[in-house]
């Protein structure tokens, strides 16, 4: 199956709750690439590249965190990087 890129802007209470590293643990594990940080708005922004099963899998495990609250997501298709890895930005 082919890889897209997508990226991601997460509003809500998404800073401060581990958010960053749970997207890390999840991208990991779906083997997804790319990398996710925070905004100084109080959002988190990611970049996600792997097969659209896979993103959509990281995506459920990022909602079902119990200690972020996700009121938003916004995403739009980005052109793919070819990743290797997945970091965490700061």
């Amino acid at each position: 199956m082919d890889r897209i890129r997508k990226h991601f802007i997460f509003s809500g209470d998404v800073q401060g709750v581990g958010f960053r590293y749970k997207a890390s643990t999840a991208a990991r594990y779906y083997g997804v690439t790319g990398w996710v940080r925070n905004l100084w708005d109080g959002s988190v922004e990611m970049e996600a590249e792997g097969t659209p099963r896979d993103i959509d899998d990281l995506l459920r495990a990022l909602e079902r965190d119990t200690w972020a609250e996700i009121t938003d997501i916004r995403s739009e298709n980005v052109p793919v990087h070819n990743d290797h890895s997945f970091e965490i930005r700061y």
